[in-house]
């Protein structure tokens, strides 16, 4: 019976971009968000017949995305490489930008790291070699639209196309914002679902997109309690940058809602220090008090965080936010990705600078996803670098070296 509520007159789920059909003067039962000093000067400044209520409503946050180039110019200064990378009718990935992720922003200097991260350039139009559309071959393991099967236990399921924010580097950048959702329909969602119920190899499902978090309440409870059904599906994933730039989203009914299908993990995609807001510190606090163990999954990006002074602040209030920092990733091959990849002992020198000079909760494992769908593959410095007859000869993270005896009598 509740299916047949949900899919009738509905065959596929709800762009958030209808919500622009929504009246402003709605009147939503909203929690509070404590605002930082800053966003609520941007408020004041830019949006000054905004109530604090409408402000803290999701909802109105998406109705008021920035997605060209004369609203964005309303709050900052364009470069000119900015510029000529959103006047050129180049059809890549398009510009997407909360009010409140926007309120972050330096109006003068194009070189933040969060600016650089969802205002385009035209770096992300010049393709070097070793670049592809789809660098991981995740459509060569998808045996059903929006669903990836790559590993033998688990797999990942693609769930919508839409993001509030449009990272510049992201990985299914062929995929997302273009609103044709010919592939993230409910026919789309039921198919994923009888190949997870059929398969019974599959124990944990990761639910990403887009990102998931963007789908009302009604539709995301449909879908979590469809593959909870599953007796073998023994955990559920949500990847979700959300809480980073729509915090609002994370509200008591939502928490509420996703507390009822334990085990329930939630990966959240942080970049850098200046994200950690106290508006994000509010939406991890919710959902780590329902008992929700978080994660963080993070992009080394060039001119970005690649040092270890930034990625220790950010791993350390991450911690402090009760999110374990899970994987630091090399920027994957996408098309126009040049400018922000590093090279891979750019890695390897953070590695080494968080690993012994910081807890180890917050230090991540540093992974390539392997091009040609060869899935994630764990890069450390060398630690173990010899042998001295029966002792293992070992380095630490101060560069000593130690023994370790490595025979036991008996054991073969």
């Amino acid at each position: 019976m509740q299916e047949a509520l949900l899919l009738a007159d509905e065959t596929e789920p709800p762009s958030p971009l209808s919500l622009r059909q929504v009246p402003d003067q709605t009147i939503y039962n909203l929690p509070f968000f404590v605002e930082n000093p800053q966003s609520t000067a941007f408020r004041k400044q830019f949006f000054p017949k905004t109530s604090l209520t409408q402000w803290n409503d999701w909802r109105w946050q998406l109705r008021n995305r920035i997605t060209d180039i004369s609203q964005l110019e309303r709050f900052i200064r364009l470069s000119a490489d900015e510029q000529e990378a959103l006047r050129g009718e180049r059809g890549g990935l398009p510009m997407s930008i909360t009010p409140y992720y926007a309120s972050l922003l330096r109006a003068d200097d194009p070189t933040q790291p969060v600016r650089r991260t969802v205002v385009p350039t035209c770096g992300e139009y010049l393709c070097s070699p070793g670049e592809q559309q789809d660098p991981l071959s995740e459509d060569s393991h998808s045996p059903v639209p929006g669903l990836i099967h790559r590993y033998p236990d688990r797999v990942l399921f693609l769930v919508t196309d839409f993001c509030s924010n449009y990272c510049r580097y992201c990985t299914r950048s062929r995929l997302v914002g273009r609103d044709r959702h010919q592939h993230f329909n409910m026919n789309q969602w039921k198919k994923a679902i009888a190949y997870i119920a059929g398969n019974p190899v599959v124990r944990d499902v990761l639910l990403s997109g887009g990102d998931p978090l963007t789908l009302p309440d009604d539709k995301l409870e449909w879908l979590l309690g469809e593959l909870h059904r599953i007796p073998h599906v023994e955990m559920l994933r949500i990847g979700t940058k959300v809480p980073v730039v729509l915090p609002q989203r994370v509200t008591p009914a939502l928490v509420a809602m996703l507390r009822r299908f334990h085990p329930l993990w939630i990966s959240i995609h942080v970049t850098h220090p200046d994200e950690l807001t106290p508006e994000t510190t509010q939406a991890c606090e919710r959902l780590a008090d329902a008992g929700i163990p978080l994660g963080s999954q993070t992009v080394l990006l060039a001119g970005i965080n690649d040092s270890v002074a930034t990625m220790t602040s950010l791993y350390q209030g991450l911690v402090r936010r009760r999110v374990k920092p899970y994987y630091l990733y090399q920027c994957d091959p996408i098309l126009g990705s040049a400018h922000f990849r590093t090279p891979v002992s750019k890695g390897l020198e953070i590695y080494q600078g968080l690993r012994g000079h910081t807890t180890g909760y917050a230090v991540p494992t540093y992974v390539i996803d392997a091009p040609g769908g060869g899935g994630k593959i764990p890069l450390l410095p060398e630690t173990v670098v010899g042998r001295d007859q029966d002792n293992l000869l070992l380095k630490n993270y101060e560069g000593r070296i130690f023994r370790y005896p490595d025979v036991i009598k008996g054991y073969n």
